[in-house]
């Protein structure tokens, strides 16, 4: 049975990453144990040459002591 699962994403804008934190507090299907954001640049020369969001969420579906449900988590390439 599927206990929890930790989920890193990444996103190009401050307001995509706090969207996706938002709407998996929201989510029924399971608890948001813990979640972090964090803003990283990567540089070249001394100059940022890319930013990005990193957006990690740790999702709990069941108790491990006593788990009431079978999970199957389907994860979708766009």
């Amino acid at each position: 049975m599927l206990i929890s699962t930790v989920e890193t994403h990444r996103f190009d804008t401050e307001k995509q990453a706090t969207r996706t934190i938002e709407e998996a507090k929201q989510d029924g299907s399971y608890i948001l144990s813990k979640y972090s954001t964090e803003h990283k640049e990567r540089k070249s020369k001394g100059e940022v040459v890319e930013e990005y969001y990193k957006v990690v969420l740790t999702k709990v579906f069941n108790d491990i002591k006593e788990p009431i449900s079978d999970v199957k988590v389907v994860y979708e390439v766009d």
